[in-house]
């Protein structure tokens, strides 16, 4: 099996304030000064103590069962449902990922509400899941340049919880990143611990493909990304 490692500072997320407002339901030049002031505040305080971690580790394809929508990979069974497995099917290998903010983010957050600063702490909430999913952006780059090196190509991330794919199925996957290197904890309802990460599977293979916008896929019509994907 093939595992990469990563370790990312906030400056190689690229993040910028203009986003972290996006997320938090503004549109371009909507938000107020004190709004756009804050959320660069806590951005810079952001800059340092987090660690950000994601890794990957490359499974063989023992079989696709296209009755039951599921995949087998090291004798567990997942159980992907009709999308996730429309989506990989064609792959000959999987890789499972794990992405983490790492605790600060939430610890800050958590702190703010409760010395009621409630605003502070839904930015550091905002940003502790983006820092999460840019790190999962980097990680997926360099899974697809390593791959495209081998003559394949990857698929989208699917994560247990999205696209009618089962939560409790990252007990599954958990059992395949037992020793993570992101330190990454899972509890009796499925949760992440830290709870701004990110886990799932990248199809790889000759005949995948990676499409550019996968909202319309997915049946989560409240989620917030789908909301702000739809309006670039």
């Amino acid at each position: 099996m093939q595992r990469s490692a990563f370790q990312f500072t906030f400056s190689d997320l690229r993040l910028n304030s203009g986003q972290i407002e996006k997320v938090m339901g503004y549109k371009e030049g909507e938000s107020h000064e004190v709004i756009s002031e804050l959320v660069q505040k806590v951005m810079k305080e952001a800059e340092s103590d987090f660690r950000i971690r994601a890794e990957y580790t490359l499974f063989p394809v023992a079989k696709f069962d296209e009755t039951g929508k599921s995949v087998e990979i090291n004798n567990l069974v997942f159980n992907l449902r009709k999308i996730v497995y429309g989506q990989i099917k064609k792959s000959d290998s999987i890789a499972v990922f794990l992405c983490t903010a790492g605790e600060e983010t939430g610890i800050r957050s958590r702190r703010a509400m409760k010395n009621g600063d409630l605003l502070t702490g839904y930015i550091y909430d905002v940003i502790g899941s983006e820092i999460a999913e840019a790190a999962a952006d980097l990680m997926q780059d360099n899974l697809r340049e390593a791959m495209a090196s081998e003559g394949k190509k990857i698929t989208n991330r699917y994560s247990p919880g999205y696209c009618g794919w089962d939560v409790a199925e990252q007990h599954k996957l958990f059992q395949l990143m037992a020793d993570n290197y992101c330190g990454i904890q899972l509890n009796t309802s499925a949760l992440m611990d830290p709870e701004k990460s990110v886990s799932g599977f990248i199809g790889i293979g000759e005949h995948v493909r990676y499409n550019q916008y996968t909202c319309g896929l997915c049946e989560m019509k409240d989620c917030i990304y789908r909301k702000t994907k739809s309006s670039k």
